[in-house]
């Protein structure tokens, strides 16, 4: 079951040095495609004087949806080897770009796969790795005389709450660990008159 992953927690840098060329990386923990092209723009921005900004990422709990960019530099030098340190920590969720600044000297293929891949390592390695839970969001339509076994009921699982409306017609949106809905889901079908539905994310 995909409900937990591993991600880094902050920001983090890394650095290599060959022949001259520096080798800036930076990591993010992303969320979206929208987050990535926006740390990109900026990254863009504050190393607009550098040869390449290559860069790999990787979202999702599934670990299938990611992307690769040699952004100029011969195919599979670059690119690829970034993404194989986020695959080789079993990381999602992270965006890893490495900013080239040219030193005279040409690398060669198998150089400038070394530096990538070292540059991207050194990022990764000062990164603090956590793990993720992957979580369903439940909602809840009840009436206010059901308040109490409801509030018990998420006290009992230690449920987060998402959002809540209360009147003569409750409903309540819940954080369920995706390991525990099923459990969830059966203590709340033991109360009376309780609506429940999953929302799709």
């Amino acid at each position: 079951m995909n409900d937990l992953f591993k991600t880094i927690e902050h920001p983090a840098e890394g650095l290599y040095k060959e022949k001259g060329s520096k080798f800036l990386a930076r990591a993010y923990p992303v969320s979206s495609e929208a987050q990535i092209k926006e740390l990109r723009a900026k990254l863009q921005k504050l190393y607009h004087d550098a040869r390449h900004q290559c860069y790999a990422w990787r979202l999702g709990p599934e670990k299938i949806h990611y992307r690769v960019n040699d952004d100029g530099e011969p195919s599979g030098s670059a690119g690829l080897p970034i993404y194989g340190q986020i695959v080789s920590r079993d990381l999602s969720n992270v965006l890893v770009v490495v900013v080239r600044y040219f030193g005279g000297t040409k690398l060669g293929v198998g150089g400038l796969i070394q530096a990538y891949r070292a540059a991207a390592s050194d990022a990764l390695d000062h990164a603090n790795i956590i793990e993720c839970k992957v979580y369903d969001k439940v909602k809840l339509d009840f009436e206010y005389g059901q308040m109490n076994s409801i509030m018990k009921a998420i006290k009992d699982k230690q449920l987060a709450f998402e959002d809540q409306h209360f009147d003569l017609e409750c409903s309540l949106v819940l954080r369920s660990w995706k390991r525990k809905t099923a459990e969830v889901l059966a203590t709340f079908s033991k109360v009376p008159g309780c609506k429940i539905t999953v929302i799709e994310e």
